[in-house]
């Protein structure tokens, strides 16, 4: 029997502005650099721009750490090397839980089979220090995990303190800044964070598949004496760490830091085009300064949510510790929230966002980030977001949402 090859068009998309809570539109320059030829991954050419990379995160993360690198794989693959190369099977996690992604911490953390310890907050809030200061103190874990800018909720908790506090108790401090480096301030030395990741998709203006990350020196030394070398690669030179096998693979983040080391042991192919996309999301947060692209966000932020409320709508979060690039709408009472996004993306090419587990069906979320954080998107989004309330038959004061916005910005 013979099987007919499929015939499909060249890939085409349609123009989206991506205006939800990630992936954001990627940066043209970014797109470009993706486009460059490919190299070897031992080529000196390419272990130049690996080194280049290294140099360009430690300001986007605001750190002096020398493991400062990619992890080849989205976002949550940066969260699970950190977790699996940290945690043993029964170390105990301290992890703060308040949104969605607090959830995923919490099954990555029970994936190493560590025992789990959470400290709760409502979805909307923050949890408060002393509750993390106690919970560390009276448990004393290997590793106390946190996110700082949760999507699902858009709330940012606060990691002033927390360094210090796991220091004073043995345990490691890990922070998961998928979608705020660079958006929002990330300070990994003064906070005296042992491993923060992020990702590209957000902030950053790249795509999704390359995962930044940076481990501190204490950090990085427990994890080496954790150090696993392949059977494939032993030679009387490579030495094996006293500690338990870190229990994945892919996700070992000493043989990954013996990869991006002056050693190169091999570890697997070096994902040269996102490598590429990453180094000049980097570099452009480095042209632009991170205080501007900050001050951007907070611009945007400050814009959107003040047209937003001219509208009459009402935001869902403790305004205190907002994200600056996302916010929660309520959407209004026996409005049907998907006909609102569907009419966004469909009459207007922009894509707004739905929400996750108790807020589903409850709130929409809206982001501007990245390249797309620019007040000319702010304003087309309110715009298109009035229009396609009143077709679905809101009551909205006409203009409010723009005209406050604008007022927002020649303030900043």
């Amino acid at each position: 029997m013979s099987i007919s090859p499929p015939a499909f068009h060249d890939i085409d998309p349609p123009q989206r502005l991506l205006m939800g809570p990630g992936p954001a539109n990627a940066h043209p320059r970014v797109l470009r650099a993706m486009s460059a030829q490919l190299l070897g991954q031992f080529d000196p050419e390419f272990t130049e721009y690996m080194n280049e990379t290294m140099a360009l995160y430690r300001y986007v993360f605001q750190t002096r750490n020398q493991w400062t690198f990619l992890i080849d794989g989205t976002a949550r693959s940066a969260i699970e090397a950190s977790l699996v190369s940290l945690l043993a099977p029964g170390d105990d996690a301290v992890i703060v839980n308040a949104g969605r992604f607090g959830h995923l911490l919490i099954e990555i953390a029970e994936r190493c089979g560590a025992t789990i310890h959470t400290v709760e907050g409502e979805w909307g809030t923050v949890v408060p220090y002393e509750r993390i200061a106690e919970a560390v103190a009276r448990i004393k874990p290997r590793v106390l995990a946190t996110v700082f800018g949760d999507t699902s909720t858009t709330m940012a908790q606060p990691i002033a303190g927390l360094g210090e506090l796991c220091k004073a108790h043995g345990t490691y401090l890990y922070v998961d800044a998928t979608a705020t480096l660079s958006g929002m301030a990330i300070p990994v030395d003064e906070w005296g964070a042992d491993i923060v990741t992020a990702g590209l998709q957000k902030c950053l203006g790249g795509p999704a598949g390359v995962a930044p990350i940076t481990i501190s020196d204490r950090a990085a030394a427990y994890i080496f004496s954790r150090r696993h070398v392949e059977r494939g690669l032993l030679t009387a030179e490579t030495a094996a760490g006293a500690g338990q096998r870190i229990a994945s693979n892919y996700f070992d983040l000493a043989m990954l830091m013996d990869y991006w080391s002056d050693k190169r042991l091999n570890h697997h192919t070096e994902g040269t085009t996102l490598l590429y996309g990453a180094r000049e999301c980097a570099r452009l947060v480095a042209e632009e300064t991170l205080e501007r692209r900050i001050a951007r966000h907070q611009q945007a932020s400050d814009a959107m949510v003040s047209g937003l409320k001219a509208m009459g709508l009402r935001l869902f979060g403790d305004p205190a510790h907002k994200m600056t690039n996302v916010c929660a709408i309520y959407i209004p009472e026996g409005l049907d929230g998907e006909r609102v996004r569907t009419r966004m993306r469909v009459q207007f090419g922009i894509e707004i966002g739905t929400a996750f587990g108790p807020l589903r069906g409850k709130v929409w979320r809206i982001g501007s980030m990245g390249y797309n954080c620019s007040q000319p998107n702010v304003l087309h989004v309110l715009g298109a977001f009035e229009a396609a309330l009143r077709a679905e038959g809101v009551k909205l004061p006409s203009g409010a949402g723009v005209d406050a916005a604008l007022h927002a910005y020649a303030k900043a």
